[in-house]
């Protein structure tokens, strides 16, 4: 799958995923928030999420540990978030 992490309205890093056939690019134009904080590609093991990769054309880059963490918690059940 692919990644974006956008800044929302009140400055907090909001997630999406889509299928790896979407452009980052036509993603991102279909969002509403203003700045994107990294793209890339992810995939989940047995170790949890796995955050690699960029997107020249939105000139950002993965933040392997950082995207993973912010995927993680917010796939993460609304019982258990922090």
């Amino acid at each position: 799958m692919k990644y974006l992490i956008m800044q929302d309205f009140s400055g907090q890093a909001v997630p999406f995923i889509f299928p790896r056939r979407v452009d980052h690019g036509d993603m991102r134009e279909q969002l509403p928030y203003g700045q994107v904080l990294s793209a890339g590609f992810v995939e989940y093991d047995a170790g949890g999420f796995v955050c690699h990769g960029g997107n020249a054309e939105l000139q950002v880059q993965a933040r392997p540990e950082e995207d993973a963490a912010i995927i993680a918690e917010a796939l993460r059940p609304e019982r258990c978030r922090q």
